[in-house]
């Protein structure tokens, strides 16, 4: 190769390098993504309008493949524009919202991807307008002249008699978009993306209002595991995450009450959020002192987020059947989850039959969640750790150990983390499940065998990379509330050179 042609190599490689070319190029995966998804997505059973329909295997595969390059050139952008926010790199650390612009753009028009739950919100909300019961069927209740019914027909086998495990103010909002669509199958998933959307908006003004800066933002919101599962897939984890981090901010500055408001809701949506209560109680506590305090920070986070539950339930009429229905996504068998992995292993072992073995195995798992979360509390009210950390670490564990694990729970814990310590090792260590993670479903939804090999070359190459680089010692970014933690980055400028 002559000297011109390796100097062209090398600009052309700087530019792709800058925060600049890393726009472009998340741009371009996300684009790609898209319109793979077109032919390959998870596309619905019937679409009248011929947008989103199938077009045979050929087109099928094609599209597949153009998604995972896709995927694959946005994962690089988001690692590559990381490490140029480490380094404080100011256009990559000033313009992350505008990154965030760039690489969402492509995504809205698109038809869901990587999974069909928002088939199955769409049609939990056509239930609750024909008058059904959604704490006690499934979709398949629609018949063909209901609203809804071509969304019920799309839904993924698993979930076509199972109840709706959310809250009535996720309901209420499915009901709506349903209610302002007509049930069509295209506006409404539109609709549920304008909602998705809305969850983004939230979480980076949570995020922001952490004080989180350039690096928070790009682990929580330029996350591709975010931006594959939320925006195009519209999983409504992101409006709880959104919610409850929000509640948590205002109750961080003194806000207490309109705080376990806002993480009241988040519960509406999805019930893992009445972890944050923990958490907020203890930011009382610490705030009031004495005896006092600690009954104030275990009674009060929790009435005021119950008053909002029963509210919200006699508002919307759905009744309290989500009491009831918050286990049956156990029931279903996902590999990421440990406890159900081990349980069915065991009892094909040992049993003749391995579903009781399972279960033991699932509940003791939520024990040991349960009692790492007490002891996370603990050290949050001892000041040993930052409560908003705590309250993150809370829900890692909570999903590594719950019975049911889907790739965007890992969302849950990492937004959380982001927002106060991102730059930590378990910051480091999120980051990189989140790039191997985003491999483990196929645009169709389906789970590949393949997916799961991707995902374990690329989990195996992070944490080789994250032992050589480690971005800070295990002591940093655990400061309690109010102060701010110490990165690896300052640690080093602050050494004489």
């Amino acid at each position: 190769m002559s000297p011109d042609a390796v100097a062209w190599w090398s600009r052309a490689g700087s530019r792709l390098g800058s925060a600049t070319g890393c726009r472009w190029l998340g741009a371009v995966g996300a684009l790609a993504v898209t319109v793979g998804g077109y032919a390959a997505g998870t596309l619905p059973a019937r679409e009248p309008w011929g947008v989103w329909t199938a077009r045979g295997s050929a087109p099928a595969l094609a599209g597949a493949l153009l998604a995972y390059l896709g995927l694959t050139l946005l994962g690089v952008a988001w690692w590559r524009y990381g490490v140029l926010v480490a380094r404080g790199v100011r256009d990559a650390t000033e313009r992350v919202l505008s990154t965030l612009l760039w690489w969402t753009a492509p995504l809205v028009l698109a038809p869901p991807l990587y999974s069909a739950d928002v088939y199955s919100y769409i049609a939990q909300g056509a239930m609750v307008l024909e008058g059904y019961d959604v704490y006690g069927a499934g979709p398949s209740v629609l018949g063909p002249g209901d609203l809804g019914a071509d969304a019920a027909a799309s839904v993924g086998g698993n979930w076509t008699d199972t109840p709706a495990p959310y809250g009535p103010v996720f309901l209420v909002l499915a009901q709506a978009v349903v209610m302002l669509t007509g049930g069509e199958i295209v506006p409404a998933v539109l609709g549920m993306r304008l909602i998705a959307l809305g969850a983004l908006a939230l979480v980076v003004w949570a995020v922001r209002g952490m004080g989180g800066g350039g690096g928070a933002l790009w682990l929580a919101a330029l996350n591709p595991l975010l931006l594959i599962h939320v925006v195009g897939g519209m999983h409504n984890d992101g409006l709880m995450i959104g919610l409850m981090l929000g509640g948590v901010l205002l109750a961080r500055r003194g806000r207490w009450v309109l705080g376990c408001v806002l993480v009241g809701l988040a519960m509406m949506i999805k019930s893992p959020a009445a972890v944050a209560l923990l958490f907020v109680g203890v930011m009382i506590a610490r705030r009031d002192g004495g005896v006092r305090g600690v009954a104030k920070g275990l009674v009060l986070p929790g009435l005021v987020a119950g008053a909002v539950a029963v509210g919200a339930t006699l508002a919307v009429g759905t009744g309290f059947g989500w009491l009831r229905t918050q286990s049956v996504a156990g029931a279903i068998h996902t590999a990421l989850s440990l406890t159900s992995d081990v349980g069915l292993g065991l009892g094909l072992l040992f049993a003749d039959d391995p579903g009781p073995v399972k279960g033991v195995v699932q509940k003791l798992g939520l024990l040991a969640a349960a009692a790492i979360i007490l002891v996370l509390a603990r050290r949050a009210w001892k000041g040993r750790i930052d409560p908003v950390l705590g309250l993150g670490l809370s829900l890692v564990a909570l999903v590594a150990l719950s019975p049911m694990v889907q790739p965007w729970y890992l969302l849950w814990g990492t937004v959380v983390v982001a927002a106060v310590a991102w730059r930590t090792r378990a910051g480091q260590l999120l980051a990189v499940l989140s790039a191997a993670l985003v491999y483990e479903t196929a645009p169709s939804g389906r789970t590949p065998w393949f997916g799961f090999v991707a995902a374990g070359v690329v989990l195996a190459l992070g944490l080789v990379w994250a032992r050589r680089e480690p971005w800070a010692r295990p002591d940093e970014g655990i400061a309690p509330s109010g102060t701010a933690p110490r990165t690896a980055h300052a640690d080093r400028a602050a050494r004489p050179s």
